[in-house]
């Protein structure tokens, strides 16, 4: 399990930021804080794999905290979660390790989605064979580039799929996707068809049911 700190100032946002983290297979909280000194207090109590980091705090900016962490040796990613749109600031947290950044307000899916990818990332093991597999470990972090889609596919409903079937370490079947989503079980099937046919899916043929077994589409992760 990945050990999260969630630090959030407002106690709402930090329950429904605990929430939010709890729903996501292979996450778990470890500890909320309202503060910078929270978190450091909770951080020598607990060590943790990731923090969920708001960057406006009463008792100091996020990136001040940051700093401290890491001259105090603190290892842990961050994921800071904010309203903060200054590109500046984006980058000097790059720098101290921020590997996502989700913008404010946002929803569960949007939030799920960038701990699955993080998850990818950090399941990444071995030695690279060559500069495209660094490259590929790297970009599991990032949205994938816009593509050219299939003629009658959209961009945020194979979005949509693609978030469901990565947040599903079992797999879906298009049935369940569809139902998931609000869109029809033949719909789904395209858009999952189009994901075995990118290479991010693949499929198998679902037994133990009576009549003719409905194909299960199942992630294929970066590193296999």
């Amino acid at each position: 399990m990945i050990q999260v700190l969630v630090v959030e100032d407002d106690p709402v946002a930090a329950d429904a930021h605990r929430l939010y983290v709890g729903r996501v297979p292979g996450f778990t909280v470890a500890a909320v804080a309202n503060s910078r000194a929270e978190a450091v207090r909770a951080l020598d109590r607990t060590p943790v794999d990731l923090l969920l980091l708001d960057l406006y705090l009463p008792d100091g900016h996020g990136l001040q905290l940051l700093r401290s962490l890491r001259a105090a040796g603190h290892s842990a990613d961050v994921i800071a979660v904010t309203s903060a749109r200054d590109l500046a600031v984006v980058r000097e947290g790059v720098s101290l390790g921020v590997v996502q950044y989700v913008l404010k307000p946002f929803t569960f899916a949007t939030l799920r989605d960038r701990l699955v990818r993080y998850a990818e990332f950090r399941a990444t093991a071995g030695e690279a064979s060559g500069q495209d597999e660094v490259d590929r470990a790297i970009g599991v972090l990032r949205a994938p580039e816009p593509a050219q889609l299939p003629k009658g596919l959209s961009s945020p409903t194979l979005e949509a799929v693609t978030r469901a079937l990565r947040a599903a370490p079992d797999g879906v079947t298009a049935s369940a996707a569809g139902e998931e989503l609000g869109i029809s079980r033949i719909t789904a099937r395209r858009y999952l068809e189009h994901l075995v046919t990118v290479g991010r899916a693949v499929r198998s043929p679902q037994y133990g049911q009576i009549g003719r077994p409905e194909l299960h589409y199942r992630w294929v992760t970066r590193n296999g």
